[in-house]
């Protein structure tokens, strides 16, 4: 990558990750569609959103459990399906056209929910109540793992909209299951898929230095409850744009 390239990755990394970590999400599904913009290989971007996803997600961790958030009761059903699946996904390598297609299915998934999230989405659970449905969690969780490890994405873009719209938790309380979620997810898939033919970049710790640097900001804007629509909604026009583009070139 060129000096421009990286400045570029930086600075929208560090956007993203300060909108994604409101929710208590690292971030891969931005990260991604960022990458897929300056034209990174995928061989590249599945990795290099996995290692940021971790790094992210463990500090959304520390922020969200030091505010008790964090539900053990309503994050173990999905972990149990999701865990063997992500290394599963993980271990898979798609071709460029496949690997484009599922991920610009993924990027138009997110920006689905960030404008369900924008336009205020709510759950009527009272938060640090769960009432997470133990064998439905498990098999949603299977598919969430597999597609998590797939494509290089922790799931948390999928389990917090199931979460939210089945009434299983409050907002917070499920910005609070959705990090664990995916610092497990991401460590499983980011191992699993060291099997196969994949790089890091060595600009990774500047990457890391911007994605960190937003996850400081967005925990603190989240649990500060912080409106952030105007920015979720330019986020999910950027994130549809770039899906659309995979999808038509793939």
């Amino acid at each position: 990558m060129g000096p421009l390239e990286i400045a570029i990755l930086c600075a929208s990394f560090f956007v993203v990750a300060t909108l994604y970590t409101t929710v208590g999400h690292a971030g891969a599904s931005g990260y991604l569609a960022m990458m897929a913009l300056v034209g990174l290989a995928p061989e590249v971007m599945r990795p290099t959103a996995l290692a940021l996803n971790i790094l992210v997600a463990g500090f959304a961790v520390y922020r969200f459990r030091r505010a008790r958030f964090f539900s053990w009761t309503g994050l173990w059903p999905f972990l149990v399906g999701s865990v063997p699946f992500a290394a599963a996904g993980g271990i898979q390598s798609l071709s460029r056209g496949a690997y484009y297609s599922a991920m610009g299915v993924v990027l138009l998934l997110a920006a689905l929910y960030l404008v369900m999230r924008a336009v205020g989405l709510r759950a009527a659970m009272q938060e640090g109540v769960v009432r997470v449905k133990r064998l439905p969690a498990v098999f949603i969780g299977c598919v969430i793992g597999f597609l998590s490890g797939l494509i290089g994405v922790g799931g948390g873009i999928f389990l917090s909209p199931i979460l939210l719209m089945l009434n299983w938790a409050g907002p917070k309380t499920t910005a609070g299951i959705s990090a664990p979620f995916i610092l497990v997810n991401s460590a499983v898939a980011l191992a699993a898929g060291s099997l196969t033919v994949q790089s890091l970049p060595h600009e990774l710790p500047l990457l890391a230095a911007g994605a960190i640097a937003g996850a400081f900001l967005g925990t603190w804007l989240g649990l500060e409850q912080l409106n952030q629509k105007g920015l979720l909604l330019t986020l999910a026009i950027v994130m549809s744009l770039a899906g659309l583009k995979l999808i038509l070139t793939a």
